[in-house]
């Protein structure tokens, strides 16, 4: 198998390569999903990719932001600097981003990220008929799983995370950082909100309290074996941020282990170079089964690093004191984590002191004293995060002639060379006329439920169009409550979930040859995988659901020329990227989701310490319930969000349709009338709702 290692430096680039990785992953500049890492120049990329060449290794370029309408043409300057370097692979998220490489740089071999989602067989075989060399699967799957995967797609290249950081959310329907505060996980921005202490019931209330979503480490040394047997083409570290130190022992570990199959011996060393990489607590995640216990510790925080120890006592000038449960040098990166707030610090240690005197290392088990930068407590605890070493040095630029290499880059950046370039793309995508946008006053909206109670309700809304979730009660509903169905004969939509686990495939292929059957045409899907479950089939109406993470017009077009009438944008795109998308003419007619419950993170995991429907509040005072639906667990806001305020504004920037969301509320009268007030613009309902990241901005 191909050991693929992470590099968010240079320095980290030639500690992959040197400790043995037959690839490397590197961010794009600015439209990756670690946005938040220093980006390499163009000119760092061409002299990386020449250095892996020389070694015999590849390089793999993660453009996998998602990227707004505004960012085309420099997504097109990216593309082509890639193409023009050599680079390997793309790994990417975005369909916009797509349509790019497979229409301009067809050269390039495309990766279908993580974030992509490919959870089943047919996500995966729809991306490999897509033109995708190979499928990053998504770190939710079992052994067995990945094994099935590969049965069912022999012909492509399946690669999977075996160590590092895990989100608690499937990694592309995570939306708790954008709704937040704008900081979208999907675009690179995450702040980790899954990370912090969350109490059970809120200030001032007795419940419990922990890190209740801080996932433990993946450590799949003991799954190689496994993982070669299920077929999987290149194994995975995650690790674009962490340090030289981090890439290098996990890298020289993972080596060990490949490189001496069934060496007992190998593996112990090989799990002791992993031990002293400062990574987190390390856990098998999904390879054995579903176990929340053996992923996540609840009641630590799950620091990155070795832990150094707790502060016992408090000096002036910001010294604190403590006995190292690990030895630590002057130089070394630490952080520092308040237990109170669940913040952390990251810092270089300048001083060192033991005995009162200054020294420039100390040992296991001595007492010191050390300098920090911000006021801390007793009781916050210390983590070592990489350590005091030399950096890097070894691609060589003069030996691959930089003059040479500055005058490649200049000619793949040339405006005359772009403009050229995206000609096509411009004459394709022409601008539509706001004449007709300003002449409608109202904007149809679409009903979205998963039980068909809420139709026994008195509906607030005549709906345009009724969105019916597939599922067991739904589909057993139907028969039961035929006169609650019967006024949406003609605009029925039956919907997919985003998530449709490997083992109810049979289900759903069933029920939609029922419906189907029935004379049930129009569909919409909440994954492009399930285009797999529609294929071959004439007369269909296809819509896709906000869940395909659409939040540009090229992304648009892919969806239409996969056969969608209809596409939701993202959940998180805010006005103005809005506005310029639907002034581009796709041939989609485009719709967004106007009230709902935005699930803040899907995830697969359910665990004990879980209290659904409870209120759990952050240090910053932000409170949400936890709701377990079908095979997924969701973080859901207090309050909706409402744009119906806006809906005049959406009809007028060319809108075709807002989808009301109560797919996840409980039908009830008090709902209705709720809902009732915000659509007539009476009472203070709409106050207090937040609007998303429509007025606020998405960076």
């Amino acid at each position: 198998m191909e050991l693929l290692a992470p590099a968010g430096t240079v320095a980290a680039f030639e500690a992959a390569v040197d400790a043995g990785a037959d690839a490397v992953y590197v961010g794009a500049p600015l439209l990756n999903a670690r946005a938040l890492a220093r980006n390499f120049s163009y000119e760092e990329l061409a002299a990386m990719v020449a250095f892996a060449h020389q070694q015999g290794a590849k390089v793999y370029t993660a453009m996998n932001s998602l990227m707004k309408e505004e960012e085309l043409p420099q997504a097109v300057e990216i593309l082509a600097v890639l193409d023009g370097i050599g680079m390997d692979g793309l790994i990417l998220q975005d369909l916009g981003v797509y349509a790019l490489a497979q229409q301009l740089f067809p050269r390039l071999r495309l990766h279908a990220s993580t974030l992509m989602v490919a959870h089943n067989s047919m996500a995966v075989a729809q991306f490999a008929a897509m033109g995708f060399s190979r499928v990053v699967l998504a770190r939710e799957l079992d052994l067995r799983e990945i094994g099935a995967i590969r049965r069912s797609n022999p012909q492509v290249e399946l690669e999977v995370f075996v160590h590092g950081a895990l989100c608690f959310s499937y990694s592309g329907l995570c939306m708790f950082s954008s709704y937040l505060g704008g900081k979208s996980g999907l675009r690179g921005r995450c702040v980790q909100p899954c990370r912090r202490r969350y109490d059970y019931g809120g200030k001032g209330r007795t419940g419990a309290s922990g890190y209740f979503f801080s996932m433990n480490d993946l450590e799949g040394l003991d799954f190689l074996p496994s993982l070669a047997e299920a077929g999987v083409h290149s194994i995975k570290i995650e690790g674009r941020m962490r340090s030289v130190h981090y890439v290098r022992e996990v890298v020289r570990g993972y080596r060990l282990a490949l490189d001496h199959p069934g060496d007992a011996a190998a593996l112990a060393e090989a799990h002791g170079v992993l031990a002293g990489a400062m990574g987190r607590k390390p856990s098998p995640g999904y390879f054995p089964g579903l176990d929340a216990a053996a992923i996540i510790s609840p009641y630590h925080s799950g620091n990155i690093g070795l832990f150094l120890g707790k502060i016992k006592e408090s000096g002036q000038d910001g010294r604190a004191q403590l006995v190292l449960k690990e030895g630590v040098r002057v130089g070394d990166r630490l952080r520092l984590h308040m237990e109170g707030s669940g913040e952390r610090l990251a810092f270089t240690l300048q001083r060192l002191m033991v005995g009162g005197k200054a020294v420039t290392e100390g040992t296991a088990g001595a007492r010191v004293t050390m300098e920090l930068p911000e006021p801390f407590e007793v009781g916050d605890t210390l983590f070592k995060v990489d350590v005091l070493e030399r950096r890097g040095g070894k691609i060589d630029k003069n030996r691959i002639d930089p003059a040479r290499q500055r005058q490649k880059i200049a000619s793949l950046t040339n405006k005359a060379f772009l403009a050229r370039l995206l000609k096509p793309l411009m004459t394709r995508v022409v601008p539509a006329s706001n004449k007709a946008g300003r002449a409608r006053t109202g904007l149809p909206l679409w009903l979205r439920v998963d039980d068909l109670r809420f139709l026994q309700l008195a509906l607030p809304f005549t709906p345009a169009v009724l969105v019916v979730e597939l599922n067991q009660q739904t589909l057993g509903q139907r028969k039961r409550l035929p006169k609650a169905l019967a006024p949406y004969r003609n605009n029925l939509v039956w919907a997919l979930p985003a998530i449709i686990e490997e083992k109810r495939l049979g289900f759903y292929r069933q029920a939609i040859d029922l419906l189907w059957g029935q004379g049930q045409h129009r569909w919409q899907i909440g994954h492009l995988g399930q285009m797999q479950l529609f294929a071959g089939r004439s007369g269909l109406e296809l819509a896709g659901d906000y869940s395909l993470n659409i939040l540009n017009s090229m992304a648009l077009g892919v969806c239409k020329g996969l056969g969608m009438s209809h596409g939701q944008m993202s959940m998180e795109t805010d006005r103005e990227n809005l506005r310029s998308t639907v002034a581009q003419r796709t041939g989609l007619a485009m719709g967004l989701t106007v009230y709902g419950l935005p699930p803040l993170f899907t995830a697969r995991l359910t665990a004990d310490w879980f209290h659904f429907g409870a209120p759990l509040v952050s240090p910053k005072d932000e409170t949400f319930v936890l709701k377990r639906k079908g095979d997924v667990t969701l973080a859901l806001p207090k309050e909706p969000f409402s744009l119906l305020g806006h809906v005049g504004e959406l009809a007028a920037m060319g809108m075709a349709y807002g989808v009301v969301d109560l797919s996840l509320f409980r039908p009830d009268r008090r709902e209705m009338e709720n809902l009732g007030r915000l659509l007539t613009g009476k009472g203070r309902a709409a106050a207090r709702l937040g609007s998303f990241n429509y007025l606020g901005g998405l960076p």
